[in-house]
């Protein structure tokens, strides 16, 4: 066995429990949307969408899942995020902000 499968199994081993429990946790989720009611008419929510993207994204073998998935529910960056969302850049840094 390789110095990298070694690796890749001591991960899982240690892993296993914590990614099966989350993975059962998003099926719980799903499940549970599924047998709410619709809102017939609606256009559909596009976080669904989001949601059924990441998990295809989950299926491909990318070294990079997660900043894929990361990307998935980001949104694109804004120049002007600070005007559009109030934050002033001259304020003084309070407690949370002097770390």
């Amino acid at each position: 066995m390789t110095a990298t499968a070694r690796d890749s199994l001591q991960i899982l081993d240690r892993d296993f429990l914590e990614i099966r429990a989350k993975i059962l946790e998003i099926a719980a989720g799903l499940d549970r949307i599924g047998r709410a009611p619709a809102h017939h008419g609606e256009h559909p929510d596009p976080r669904i969408g989001q949601i059924r993207q990441a998990l295809d994204a989950l299926l491909k073998p990318d070294p990079d899942r997660a900043e894929t998935v990361q990307l998935i529910f980001s949104l694109e960056y804004d120049d002007a995020w600070r005007e559009k969302t109030g934050v002033d850049r001259d304020r003084p840094a309070g407690p949370r902000d002097a770390r």
